[in-house]
Formats: structure tokens, C-alpha cells, sequence
């Protein structure tokens, strides 16, 4: 695909994919979802990727800064919303668990770690990509917001089920009602994020975090644990052992796991197949 809002490189196996209309401080499009979506859709076929990276364009000074309001004005003047996305977009993580099957929520289908390195304002879409990542680090004072209530929209893109599940329900309505602003410090505070770090600092940290977890996690146990995550928003207790008690026996006949087990009695980093 020819990548015109985006940028996707691949280092050591961590994949960085670049929200990149700064312009338009990365401004989020139907040609931009599309095209993220190709490019996870590559990266969790491709098995030399480990861990998934989301940015901006650090010269658009912020994430994402939701939905292009060039676009909000057509959706405006044609009378009804239009996400302006084709019919044969791509479908990455679909076809894991019928739950996943949707814009956004297809992030707990793809098989890598995806971490959030949010380096400026996200908005609207911008919070709800954040949202779906599964490891948020930002940079200090970073402004957020849900956003939808000034333009008499309702929450976006399943921020009413997923904010509840990392915030609470007391700050998932706080954020979803009022469409306030909040920083990057309130919502570490929440429980939003996992670390907030110096801007000249973000990608280094992030990397290293996603060098760190690439060496010492198989792929297929960073992929089925998410998976349980994910899926056991959806399950009690007991289906939750259950699942993983058969995950358990499954995964013990694979190589990784008897290299996993040579590896650390020969005190050397493993050398995974995935």
C-alpha cells in the first residue's frame, strides 16, 4: 500500500507505526485508518515483528488530534457521519474472537504487544487508539480528551466499554460526560497510563521497554496472554482457569517451550522460534 498519512518501519524486530499528517497535528482520516490498519494487519503477519509501536509525527506536536475537522465539516454538510473508509479495508486481529471483530477493538485480536508512545495531545480518536493499545507511555503535561460531546456525538468507538475497564467507573464517567480535558499526570493518576517520560526520552524508553519484552517472552506467550486478557473481560473465574489449564497443556508440546526451559538452566537468553 502506498502510505501517504502514516509511516511504518521495522527495527529488531519492534515495529513503529507513525501517525504522520503533521500538518494537521495528525489529524485522523478514513485514508489514515485504512492505512493503519494495513500496516497492522503486516505487522502481525510478519513473524520478525515482536512488539508494535503506535506514535505521531512529532512535528504535528501532538498524537492525535481526533478526527480531521475539514472531514467533521463534510460529515456536517452530507447530514450523517461517514467514516471514509473502503469496503475491502483490512481486517487485523479478525477472526481471534467474535468480540474483537470491530473497528478498534480488532487491537486485542493482533497477536503482538502494542504499546502507545503518546507524545503530544490526544483527542477523540486519538483517545480512543490510546485506549485499545494494551501499554500506554506518555510525555509530560500531554492533554487528553473524549471530545465527542461538543459535536453531539455519543462516546466514540467503544470508550464506554474500555475506559470503565482501565480507569473505573468514576473516572470513565468523569472523562465521558464532561468531554473534558484532562493531562497526562490525571490520568497516570487514574490509571490510564504506565509511565509518563521526558519528551526527548519517549522513544528511547519505549524501545527499550519493547526490546526488553521481545527478548525475554516467547511469541506465542506474549500472543495467547493477551489473548486471556482480553478474552477474560468476558469470563468468571472459573472459565478463566480453564482456559488457560488447556492453553497450558497446548503450549507445552511447542518448542519454545522446551527452549524456554534449556535456556534458563543454561543461564543464556533463548533463542525463540515463535
Amino acid at each position: 500500500m502506498d502510505l501517504k498519512a502514516t509511516r511504518y518501519d521495522l527495527t529488531g524486530g519492534i515495529a513503529v507505526v507513525t501517525l504522520a499528517r503533521p500538518k494537521r497535528r495528525n489529524a485522523w482520516t478514513g485514508r489514515m485508518h485504512t492505512e493503519y490498519r494495513w500496516i497492522l494487519r503486516e505487522a502481525d503477519r510478519d513473524p520478525a515483528v515482536r512488539v508494535i509501536v503506535v506514535t505521531g509525527d512529532p512535528k504535528g506536536q501532538a498524537f492525535c488530534a481526533g478526527a480531521d475537522l475539514q472531514a467533521l465539516e463534510g460529515h456536517s454538510a452530507r447530514g450523517q457521519y461517514d467514516a471514509g473508509t473502503p469496503e475491502d479495508i483490512a481486517e487485523p486481529g479478525y477472526g481471534v474472537d467474535p468480540a474483537f471483530d470491530a473497528s478498534f477493538a480488532y487491537h486485542f485480536g493482533v497477536g503482538k504487544p502494542i504499546i502507545a508512545a503518546i507524545n503530544g495531545a490526544a483527542a477523540g480518536v486519538g483517545l480512543v487508539l490510546s485506549a485499545f493499545a494494551d501499554l500506554r507511555f506518555c510525555v509530560p503535561g500531554a492533554k487528553f480528551t473524549a471530545a465527542h460531546g461538543r459535536f453531539n456525538f455519543p462516546a466514540e468507538f467503544g470508550l464506554s466499554w474500555v475506559l470503565p475497564r482501565i480507569v473505573g467507573l468514576t473516572h470513565a464517567n468523569d472523562i465521558l460526560l464532561s468531554s473534558r480535558v484532562f493531562t497526562a499526570e490525571e490520568a497516570l493518576a487514574m490509571g490510564f497510563l504506565n509511565r509518563i517520560v521526558p519528551a526527548e526520552r519517549l522513544m528511547d524508553e519505549v524501545l527499550a521497554y519493547a526490546r526488553t519484552l521481545a527478548a525475554s517472552v516467547a511469541p506465542g506467550s506474549a500472543r495467547e496472554t493477551k489473548r486471556q486478557v482480553y478474552r477474560d473481560l468476558h469470563r468468571d473465574a472459573a472459565g478463566s482457569v480453564r482456559a488457560a489449564e488447556a492453553l497450558l497443556v497446548e503450549m507445552s508440546r511447542e518448542p519454545d517451550y522446551k527452549e524456554g526451559v534449556k535456556a534458563w538452566m543454561e543461564k543464556r537468553p533463548a533463542a525463540w522460534t515463535g
